[in-house]
């Protein structure tokens, strides 16, 4: 009877594979149409049509039988936004130590390069960074807390700006190389209120962009030479005399809204490891309506306005939702539970995804891998990149379900950009901080990327359904494990710290 009883409770190749493949291209083509479509507008976040996305997810999960995770019984977890504007005509910058006092106007020398700071007063010693941000990963930064930071050449993406703020600066300065008429254009779209996430810490460090033009001189003045500064091949960072700079910072809150995170569990069957989660991502916000203050730089083409975001991310939301219908289908169900999590804000830097790492669900600790998904709709037909590989066993386990499933025909391979920093530009980073294994699956950008072109019609649900499966596989792997995925040791070290 107990031999019964435990064969009746083992998931068998079978079974995985008569769920697996429930996950199916018409499927993906059906949810991709709904989510991707025109009325809604490329789900912007915060709008309504970001909300209508969330209702049609929630609306999936409550059919599945899904367990709502989000707030008050709900499959709906929401985050505070606050609308905010710069007073341009209350901002200024002043320089001292250069013999004369140097002002730079708000709009003709400098413009801040966000909204993440609060109305205040920010001052520090000059230092100018000149070289590439990498060579400063063996170098010695402390001196840098609290001053003002002239960033020569650079960041080329969210790791390299990670890196400047992990040196704890007052201020970053960046170069603006833009001609007046792309200048005139950022300082528009800047102009009216912006959405920013008031959960995130405001403040240090302030940042800005000061034009090229009116940074030469100013640094000729100080002893440096921002030329040289911008073409050496050195990391290196150098104070500017005894010369400091002073901005007036102001903006005001001019509204308040929110935006939803979707969250569903599938509760394990192990008495014990159903107390443990693997976590299912992908952000299902967008970039919204194209227009001269559109962002993320889509452009109208024609008549067409909606930037639609079929593979960004409308491939990754509906991968998420196909693995959790597949699960829903299994009994016995896996030994660990799952948590099935859809995002927004994401293209506005990670916002959802920090809300939820920052209140989550279950305890933070109880998460044992996040399997983050984002643009994996086109492309190639036969590769899945998996970044994160190398950084704990995650990989070896992806490696061993991949070989077990020739049938896929599709091969997790090692992140091929690694220039690019991908492992801190999507949601799993914010799971990744918190101490909890990652693989984030991503087939690359292309020339429809934050554009209109980036369309329903242009997904290969073909391919997508094979890289669901496979993700499936592999969750079903994790979640049945006697032991949850380790990092490799240095890069414990390196991306959560010394904890």
């Amino acid at each position: 009877m107990v031999a019964l009883l435990l064969v009746m409770l083992t998931q068998s190749p079978t079974s995985l594979q008569r769920a697996a493949q429930t996950i199916s291209p018409d499927d993906i083509r059906r949810r991709i149409n709904i989510i991707a479509d025109d009325s809604m507008k490329g789900r912007d976040t915060p709008s309504p049509e970001l909300d209508k996305t969330a209702a049609y997810i929630a609306g999936e999960y409550r059919r599945f039988s899904l367990k709502p995770a989000g707030d008050g019984g709900t499959f709906i977890q929401r985050y505070s936004l606050d609308r905010v504007q710069v007073l341009a005509e209350s901002s200024v910058a002043f320089v001292h130590g250069t013999g004369d006092e140097v002002t730079l106007r708000h709009g003709v020398e400098f413009r801040f390069a966000d909204n993440t700071f609060e109305s205040g007063d920010y001052a520090g010693p000059l230092v100018l960074i000149a070289g590439p941000l990498s060579g400063a990963l063996s170098a010695d930064t402390a001196n840098l807390t609290g001053k003002m930071l002239i960033i020569a050449a650079g960041p080329r993406n969210r790791g390299e700006r990670q890196r400047i703020f992990g040196w704890k600066p007052a201020g970053v300065v960046y170069v603006s190389r833009q001609p007046d008429s792309l200048w005139a254009r950022a300082l528009e779209r800047a102009a009216p209120p912006q959405v920013r996430d008031p959960n995130r810490p405001a403040g240090v460090p302030l940042q800005m962009a000061i034009r090229e033009g009116a940074l030469t001189p100013l640094l000729s003045k100080l002893g440096g030479d921002l030329a040289a500064a911008q073409s050496s091949t050195v990391f290196q960072a150098r104070a500017l005399g005894n010369a400091l700079f002073h901005v007036h910072a102001r903006l005001r809150t001019v509204a308040k809204s929110s935006a939803p995170n979707v969250v569903a569990i599938l509760e394990g069957s192990d008495p014990t490891l159903k107390n443990e989660y693997v976590v299912f991502s992908a952000h299902m916000d967008h970039i919204g309506v194209a227009g001269p203050r559109g962002s993320g730089g889509c452009r109208a083409r024609g008549a067409d306005s909606i930037c639609n975001g079929a593979d960004d991310d409308g491939s990754g939301t509906v991968a998420v939702v196909g693995i959790a219908e597949a699960f829903a289908t299994m009994n016995p169900r896996p030994k660990r539970s799952l948590i099935f999590l859809n995002v927004s804000g994401e293209e506005k830097g990670l916002w959802g995804s920090e809300y939820f790492s920052n209140h989550p669900a279950v305890p933070i600790g109880k998460i044992v891998a996040d399997l983050n998904i984002d643009m994996i709709g086109r492309n190639w037909r036969d590769t899945i990149v998996a970044i994160g590989k190398e950084h704990s066993d995650l990989g070896a386990t992806l490696n061993r379900v991949g070989a077990a499933h020739p049938e896929l025909n599709m091969r997790p391979i090692d992140d091929i950009w690694p220039q690019e920093n991908f492992y801190f530009r999507s949601d799993h980073y914010n799971f990744a901080k918190k101490g909890v294994p990652i693989l984030f699956f991503f087939s690359g950008t292309h020339e429809d990327y934050h554009q209109v072109g980036d369309s329903p019609d242009k997904i290969d649900t073909e391919k997508e359904s094979r890289v669901a499966q496979l993700i499936f596989y592999l969750g079903a792997e994790v979640a049945n494990a006697a032991e949850r995925p380790k990092w490799n040791p240095d890069s414990y070290r390196t991306i959560v710290g010394s904890k």
